[in-house]
């Protein structure tokens, strides 16, 4: 019997196993083999969640679409796992500069937390690189089946699930991940639309080897003459962008050699094997109006998809899969019930909608072909970086959206919550070890107390068991910590990063989610309700 999507959506909260064998059968398949389905298929791997990956191309790809991964998204990967495979194909990116109509720089876009995550914070790099390294990964790991040349005909929602049709036979999965790009052939088959609009502008993007250029950062041209945008990679290799005048070419018509060779005549001569991709297209700024339906969930393009002069269209659907995958992950494992997945949507939303919007407005300020306002832009901007505040905004992107929450699985607290703790390096008192803190943290949940007594904290964690919570003690003395034989571990700070992420805790115990977002604060003896708020499935009580 097929189930309509409010009872199969029902059914399921009322479940917390494995769905059964069926010819070939998945706690999740994942539809799409781009770096996002690959990316949620190696979280959902590293938390031993029998994954299916979907693809209907035979091999990953060879175009070199995205071409920046910021420190967010290498914290991610660290979870997988992946880091070190990742660094190895990056450049170790020092920002965005920018240049006024008249080809002078105004400033470098960078951040005044370097490394707060733990890794460096924009980093060119070419998608063929990421997609060979994650593929070779998901091919080792045992929960996960990698089956390339495999499309998706049919999905339906059933008392078991989800029920996908393919071109190689039909597949059950208890959860289904719509990773499929902005073509996607989940998000048509569910009949979810999306909002926003599609531009008129035609870019020509070319991907080009053994380039002279090797600055670490990228390079945003705003000449209404000729917008454009160079991004320096690995090993001479380098992307140009440039905005075409209408009887230049058509989005979807590949630009002629000439059209290239003329364009880039400025930096340097081309011969045609030294180009790797060359493409006409237009940009989408669009929002999935459903991201979860019953069982199925969209991610990255299928569900957002947006200009790239913000550099976060991957780095977007990276935090969306950094997002959903754990609470899958305990929501199988009967940690979490399966309410909680309807907060994906609630907290991720909101913030690709306002990456879309910034990504608009950096098309229509950067990249304006309108002269007189470009005068206007550059005069304004002249006069706002010779100023403290306004050097510090631009410089520091003040007006880059950050990743917060104000809804979702959050408890009002004693302390900021819905906000992501970062990855300072710390020292490990049970190893004896310098460490990211992360790697104490492990992949689940932690209970953190800030100058809390650990005895006290452990008591505090207490109704949590069910959790398989880490517990950990953060001294706020310059005296080296003593746990007492309790279960609680101990970490000091190194450089002063550590009290500085932690210092609007001081005195509580901090729950951290596995994505590191802070859940709830509270001083001990003073814990809020914890199971509702959080969706926990079967709470232990002291």
């Amino acid at each position: 019997m097929v189930m309509t999507v409010a009872e199969a959506a029902g059914s399921a909260s009322r479940r917390s196993g494995h769905v059964g064998e069926e010819m070939d059968g998945a706690d999740v398949a994942v539809v799409g083999a781009g770096p996002v389905g690959m990316t949620v298929a190696a979280l959902l791997a590293a938390r031993g969640v029998r994954t299916v990956v979907l693809e209907r191309n035979t091999t990953t790809s060879n175009d070199p679409k995205a071409i920046s991964i910021d420190d967010e998204a290498l914290r991610v990967y660290q979870w997988a796992d992946l880091a070190e495979q990742v660094l190895g194909i990056i450049v170790p990116g020092t920002g965005t500069r920018y240049y006024d109509a008249d080809g002078q720089p105004l400033f470098q876009a960078r951040t005044d937390r370097p490394r707060r995550h733990g890794y460096p914070f924009k980093n060119p790099f070419a998608q063929p690189d990421l997609e060979r390294e994650l593929a070779q990964r998901l091919r080792a790991q045992p929960a996960v089946r990698l089956r390339m040349g495999t499309e998706v005909t049919g999905l339906e929602q059933s008392a078991d699930g989800m029920r996908l049709h393919t071109t190689a036979g039909p597949i059950s999965a208890r959860f289904v991940l719509g990773c499929d790009g902005g073509r996607s052939v989940v998000r048509e088959h569910l009949g979810v639309t999306m909002t926003g609009r599609s531009y008129d502008d035609v870019w020509l993007v070319a991907d080009v080897l053994e380039d002279p250029h090797d600055e670490r950062y990228g390079m945003h041209h705003a000449d209404p003459v000729r917008p454009r945008v160079v991004i320096p990679g690995r090993e001479g290799r380098c992307r140009y962008e440039f905005l075409l005048d209408t009887e230049e070419g058509q989005a979807g018509t590949p630009p002629s050699f000439e059209l290239v060779r003329q364009l880039l005549s400025r930096y340097r001569e081309i011969t045609p094997d030294q180009v790797e991709r060359a493409v006409n297209y237009r940009f989408h700024a669009l929002v999935a109006d459903r991201w979860r339906i019953g069982n199925a969930f969209l991610l990255g393009d299928a569900a957002h998809m947006m200009p790239p002069f913000a550099g976060q269209g991957l780095n977007s659907g990276i935090r969306d899969a950094a997002n959903l995958a754990w609470k899958i992950a305990d929501v199988l494992a009967g940690r979490l019930s399966d309410a909680a997945l309807d907060s994906y949507a609630a907290e991720r939303k909101p913030h690709a909608a306002a990456s879309v919007a910034l990504s608009e407005r950096l098309r229509r300020v950067v990249m304006s072909t309108n002269a007189h306002f470009a005068a206007r832009r550059d005069a304004y901007l002249h006069r706002a970086l010779d100023t403290r505040a306004g050097r510090d905004f631009f410089e520091y992107m003040r007006y880059r959206p950050v990743q917060a929450y104000s809804e979702g699985l959050l408890v009002d607290s004693e302390g900021p919550v819905g906000v992501a703790v970062g990855q300072p390096t710390v020292f490990d008192v049970e190893t004896g070890r310098i460490r990211l803190l992360d790697e104490v943290l492990g992949q689940g949940w932690s209970l953190l107390g800030v100058g809390v007594d650990p005895v006290a904290l452990a008591l505090e964690a207490k109704p949590l068991a069910g959790l398989d919570i880490s517990l950990i003690h953060v001294p706020e003395t310059n005296r080296m910590p003593a746990t007492g034989g309790t279960q609680v571990r101990a970490i000091v700070d190194l450089d002063g990063r550590l009290d500085e992420e932690l210092a609007p805790y001081s005195g509580r115990c901090v729950l951290l989610r596995p994505d590191r977002f802070a859940a709830a604060a509270w001083t001990p003896g003073r814990a809020p309700e914890l199971t509702a708020p959080l969706c926990l499935s079967a709470p232990v009580h002291a």
